[in-house]
């Protein structure tokens, strides 16, 4: 089976109403180009690092601006729309990192909250402490489309790479990552791990990412990016503001990679032993 798969690329503010409009906007353009199946970055609804001024803008999941708008636009279009995330105000006082997809009947057909938080010191400076804020998910999810099986990750996901082996062993054909990637990690692993994933698994990868300078002071990667099962590149944006990268995707190129390379079939258990330290005269010490 083939279809189009499209990336929109944003450049989310601090404002929900104002990131509603935007993607409303640009899943358009995605959809009038064709596309059947639309991703958006993560954070969608807003990027916002003042912990303040984020909870002051939050909604719980019933009445989020992101969602209800996502759910009309997949309606009106006729497409599978895939918030990459939005913020979800929990009653516990945390929040969740919380991918949807909706359906071309405008039903919410699952939601994913980001596994892994992004606590991290680097070079120039930045620290983020996600851990502080958000609560992590603890399940993966695969959903059984009209079109093939998706896999859900976000972000700092991608760097694990065991979470997509699991999906994939469950049948996903199309692993997605979108992404709010600081400028600093993107130039320098951005690429490298999206054709990993996908060369690792036999699976497209559509990446969907926040590009450019942002309202709140933080700068992302952008190239939004669409990958395909044997590594190539099939579709990327540049490196700041909004724009739509739109590629063909075609199952049966999944069914050639895994039977030229079918690692997930090979894939064996094993134990992991630690040798102990040999000492000069390979005295055991």
């Amino acid at each position: 089976m083939t279809f189009k798969a499209a990336a929109v690329q944003m450049c989310s503010g601090v404002n929900p109403d104002k990131n509603a409009d935007a993607m409303a906007r640009l899943v358009r353009e995605a959809a009038g180009r064709g596309a059947a199946y639309v991703q958006t970055p993560e954070m969608t609804g807003a990027v916002q690092k003042d912990r303040p001024g984020l909870m002051a803008v939050l909604r719980d999941e019933e009445t989020d601006l992101i969602v209800k708008k996502a759910s009309e636009l997949a309606k009106e279009l006729g497409i599978h729309l895939h918030v990459g995330s939005t913020a979800i105000k929990l009653a516990d006082g945390k929040i969740a990192n919380r991918a949807f997809l909706f359906g071309p009947d405008g039903r919410k057909i699952c939601s994913y909250d980001k596994i892994h938080m992004f606590d991290v010191d680097l070079d120039n400076g930045e620290s983020w402490r996600e851990s502080a804020v958000y609560r992590p998910g603890e399940r993966a999810v695969v959903a059984d489309l009209p079109f093939g099986k998706l896999g859900f990750g976000i972000c700092y996901d991608v760097r694990f790479p065991h979470l997509f082996r699991a999906e994939a062993m469950a049948g996903a054909e199309i692993l997605t990552t979108p992404a709010a990637f600081t400028k600093q990690t993107g130039e320098a692993h951005w690429e490298i791990l999206l054709r990993a994933r996908a060369i690792e698994n036999g699976a497209y990868v559509i990446s969907a990412a926040q590009a450019g300078l942002h309202e709140d002071g933080r700068e992302t990667f952008g190239h939004s990016m669409i990958v395909g099962p044997w590594g190539k590149v099939l579709a990327s944006a540049g490196g700041t503001g909004e724009d739509v990268v739109v590629a063909e995707i075609d199952l049966e190129a999944v069914k050639a990679c895994r039977a030229k390379i079918p690692n997930l079939r090979n894939g064996r258990d094993f134990s992991l032993d630690i040798a102990p330290v040999l000492a000069k005269g390979g005295v055991t010490v």
